[in-house]
């Protein structure tokens, strides 16, 4: 558990140096955010998102207020959810649990373009 909590603050940390000056969202930040949602996303917590996921969710969707920014985030999400252990099935079906209005639905080659 020790090296799996240490990689996973190692990936937070490299995530982190990835800023982008254009939306004021850095990658690192869009995950660290995600945090709450750890468990549910690796498929180790209940059938439902706790409500301190949800909220931290919705607080990212917020602040991905822009076309620019959600395309930001999407590229982000997209290049690190694989390498953090999340299941497809659960980021699917994340926005549906905690209400999120997206428009676009999660897959492995989702256009971030359509953000």
């Amino acid at each position: 558990m020790v090296g799996y909590t240490s990689t996973w603050v190692w990936c937070l940390g490299v995530l982190a140096l990835l800023v982008s000056p254009a939306t004021g969202i850095s990658c690192g930040d869009a995950v660290s955010r995600l945090i709450p949602c750890e468990a549910y996303l690796m498929g180790m917590g209940g059938l439902n998102p706790s409500v301190q996921c949800c909220n931290s969710a919705r607080a990212l969707n917020k602040l991905a207020a822009t076309k620019s920014s959600r395309r930001d985030l999407c590229q982000c999400l997209k290049q690190t959810a694989p390498s953090l252990g999340f299941q497809l099935e659960r980021a699917k079906q994340l926005p549906l649990q905690c209400k999120l209005n997206l428009k676009v639905t999660i897959t492995p080659d989702v256009n971030c373009n359509n953000f």
